[in-house]
């Protein structure tokens, strides 16, 4: 009886300590629970309800500051420009801004020029911030990146002024010539020459206008929306025929090669404006009694096969720092041979992007002293390829015979670099 009583005193004390631990733990985790974490310290407690939520979403960069100009909340855009490091707010132009506003409650604005972070680069990043106060105790700080705008408004600012620049000079020598020719009106001779003149500056004045046309064309239209299969063949022939009397005038020699059965996709106009620029410019670059040469080959890549498109000529080259820039709007390797030539500094420009909206790139090699060539990447129109196997045109039934034993095929015209 005795020991049965013991077993039963053993249980129930047992079954008590049991249930006191299971409490005592149970009061642990609770308070584990409702203890600040370093990271809620500075987020939901701290802020008003939805303010979190809503800085994830803005597409400034966001710095919340306590009194104490703690960082409470940042978004990673300000940690990627820098804003903040270490908990704390690295812009000393802002941090008084921020003092500023929560002293008085008025809303801040300033555009600073901040140094890039891990550059050793001397550009500036041009920022617009701006600062108000969120509650009682806080000062909400939002900073959008104005850089590539800045660079954008610049852009157009050069090419504003150099359009109004290469404008008036043609129209300028309009003026004086037409002077001329009134004050040589006794003189036949004078005033023919002054009339061929004006004739040159004339035409000068409407290739100019021509191009900033075209340009402006394939810049804001999408050139895929009127695309079609466009035969390569074709694209060459008509770049050649554009350029046939220049050619003829230097007796610089022109030759094609490996354009058989090859066909892109896009608008058919501006690919036969992007690759007539470029043969002009061989042509016009050349010296006399030289050649240039323009060769095709399909090349297989991960996104679809491409069609590359290489005018090579035996012209006077261009420099390693004239290649960077080459591409830029009115920019001219040699200003005096330009307007000898009649170049507008725009045929290259209008190149890129019009090979940008089809999806391609354009790339040069060139020595110089050795030349250039300008090569044209194009996605291949696979579907216009296939249609063209099984139904043959009749016109390209001559070049059938042709086989393409190397990337390009024979070319009396320079060698293609790659």
């Amino acid at each position: 009886m005795d020991v049965n009583a013991a077993v039963a005193a053993a249980a129930a004390i047992a079954g008590v300590l049991t249930g006191v631990i299971a409490m005592l733990a149970f009061r642990w985790s609770e308070r584990d629970q409702k203890r600040p974490t370093r990271t809620s310290l500075h987020t939901d407690p701290v802020l008003p309800p939805g303010v979190d939520t809503v800085l994830s979403v803005l597409r400034s960069s966001a710095v919340v500051l306590d009194e104490g100009d703690i960082v409470v909340k940042a978004s990673s855009a300000a940690y990627a420009l820098g804003l903040v490091r270490g908990g704390k707010l690295a812009v000393e132009p802002m941090l008084q801004m921020a003092r500023d506003t929560r002293r008085d409650g008025e809303i801040r604005q300033v555009e600073l020029d901040l140094p890039r972070r891990g550059t050793g680069r001397g550009e500036a990043l041009a920022v617009s911030a701006r600062v108000a106060p969120l509650g009682s105790r806080l000062v909400l700080l939002l900073v959008e990146d104005l850089t590539e705008a800045r660079r954008i408004e610049a852009v157009r600012r050069d090419f504003v002024a150099n359009v109004s620049h290469e404008l008036k000079t043609p129209v300028g020598a309009l003026s004086l010539l037409s002077e001329a020719v009134m004050d040589a009106s006794d003189d036949p001779e004078a005033v023919q020459r002054f009339a061929g003149r004006m004739q040159i500056e004339a035409t000068r004045l409407t290739n100019l206008v021509q191009e900033l046309i075209d340009l402006s064309r394939v810049q804001n239209d999408d050139p895929l929306e009127d695309a079609e299969p466009v035969r390569v063949d074709e694209l060459v022939a008509e770049a050649i025929d554009r350029c046939r009397h220049q050619a003829g005038t230097k007796q610089i020699t022109m030759a094609a090669g490996g354009t058989a059965d090859l066909h892109v996709w896009g608008n058919r106009g501006q690919l036969a404006a992007a690759l007539g620029n470029l043969v002009e410019n061989a042509v016009n670059y050349s010296p006399a009694r030289t050649r240039v040469g323009i060769a095709a080959r399909r090349l297989s890549a991960p996104g679809g096969d491409m069609i590359e498109l290489a005018v090579t000529d035996q012209g006077i080259g261009i420099t390693d720092r004239d290649k960077e820039r080459i591409f830029e709007r009115f920019y001219r390797v040699d200003p005096a041979r330009s307007r000898a030539t009649g170049g507008t500094g725009l045929g290259l420009a209008i190149v890129k992007h019009v090979v940008a909206s089809h999806g391609g790139e354009v790339t040069v090699w060139s020595a110089e002293g050795q030349g250039s060539t300008f090569t044209l990447r194009l996605p291949e129109a696979g579907a216009a390829r296939d249609r063209a196997s099984q139904h043959p045109d009749p016109d390209l039934d001559d070049e059938a015979g042709t086989t393409e034993s190397s990337p390009y095929e024979p070319l009396p015209a320079p060698e293609v670099h790659p």
